[in-house]
């Protein structure tokens, strides 16, 4: 049987660059006083632009577990496509996997990888003296401008509150020293916000943040062949 595939390569290449960017709440604990290095929070997800031809087909949450320098972050949109990303603020490493119809892999990048892509999304943050409780957390306000396009900007929030001052220093955001809670990301001309609606202090298995067997080990070019053949 033969899918629309114009649907569904929608929905995996919004989803991918979705969860490929909310990773940016990676945790890694510093030995914070009070801290909390454990838990879950989620997030709902939306298309800034409601007009937008692709904003119905955007994932609409994420769930984010982290346990020191470990994180996941898990997605899907309609049950069908499903993705994770996987990293390790130590070992400087991300994992990418996708679930879809027959296709199960997944592919890991090393810091130099993580770069080269982090530095096509040039973003100029500024801090603010500017405060307010999300979720109960005292959260600070930043103004980012896309660097490619200064005409553009957004406000996003973070709070020091968790501790895990560097848990940014995988991506983009690598300058913010604490948990980003409400921000936007920005790709194929799509932008996207996310804003944490739960945050939960509990254990997570060790086994969350491992690849499942089941997955095929596949290198960049293999995933990027897989969206590319899903466009076609």
């Amino acid at each position: 049987m033969r899918v629309n595939l114009n649907i569904f390569n929608r929905i995996a290449v919004i989803t991918l660059f979705a969860c490929s960017l909310i990773f940016l709440n990676s945790c890694k604990d510093e030995g914070t006083s009070g801290s909390k290095d454990e838990g879950i929070i989620e997030f709902d997800t939306k298309a800034v632009d409601q007009t937008h031809p692709l904003s119905g087909l955007a994932p609409g949450s994420a769930t984010l577990k982290y346990k020191r320098e470990k994180f996941v972050i898990e997605m899907s949109t309609m049950g069908m496509f499903n993705t994770t990303v996987i990293g390790n603020t130590v070992d400087k490493t991300i994992t990418q996997t996708v679930k879809f119809m027959d296709i199960k892999q997944a592919c890991t990048e090393t810091e130099a990888e993580i770069k080269k892509e982090n530095a096509s999304y040039r973003i100029k943050i500024e801090e603010t003296k500017e405060t307010k409780k999300i979720l109960g957390y005292k959260c600070f306000k930043l103004k980012v401008t896309y660097i490619d396009n200064p005409t553009v900007s957004f406000d996003a929030w973070y709070t020091k509150d968790l501790g895990m001052e560097n848990c940014n220093e995988l991506t983009p955001y690598s300058q913010v020293k604490g948990v980003l809670l409400d921000y936007r990301v920005k790709k194929m001309d799509m932008e996207m916000r996310f804003v944490a609606k739960s945050i939960k202090n509990e254990s997570i298995p060790d086994n969350s943040f491992e690849i499942p067997a089941t997955m095929k080990k596949v290198d960049k070019a293999t995933m990027a062949k897989f969206f590319a053949d899903l466009q076609t």
